[in-house]
């Protein structure tokens, strides 16, 4: 039996993002979220796609659009740019390219994305996700604290 390569990149899908998208492991690090958050998308797995956005924000997520692009594009690979780890004591920013082909031509979508690091668990700060909240408010990832004092300057 052969061993399907990972859609990230990394090794072999039962061994690299499998385990995440089965919730059998949780990523280690933003970079393996990111990494795990790709093959989700290059493999239609669009509930990870949503339990691994921060907590407050995955209600506003259109999961019917992100199932739409996950289906329309054939995903190519993965070319993480950088990661930074430690941008606080919660939060990272992983910089990558997605490339896809839309059905015309070959595309790549170039990012710099933000992570919260809550309860030992890592989720990604969608900047898309339209949530009206105010500075003094809980923040959107879930700490408890003040969305100014948390999340808010990075997104």
């Amino acid at each position: 039996m052969t061993q399907q390569t990972c859609p990230c990149g990394k090794g072999h899908y039962a061994e690299c993002c499998e385990p995440l998208h089965l919730g059998k492991l949780k990523a280690l690090t933003a970079e393996q979220l990111m990494r795990s958050r790709y093959s989700a998308f290059a493999l239609q797995q669009i509930d990870y796609i949503v339990k691994t956005t921060a907590l407050g924000q995955q209600a506003a997520l259109d999961k019917e659009a992100i199932a739409d692009w996950s289906k329309q594009n054939q995903w190519l690979g993965l070319e993480v740019v950088s990661a930074k780890e430690k941008l606080d004591k919660t939060h990272a920013q992983v910089e990558f390219k997605a490339h896809y082909h839309d059905g015309q031509k070959a595309q790549v979508h170039h990012e710099v994305s933000h992570f919260v690091c809550q309860q030992q668990q890592w989720f990604f700060l969608d900047p898309t996700v339209d949530m009206h909240v105010t500075m003094k408010q809980p923040c959107v990832c879930g700490s408890r604290k003040k969305f100014k004092q948390c999340c808010a300057q990075f997104l």
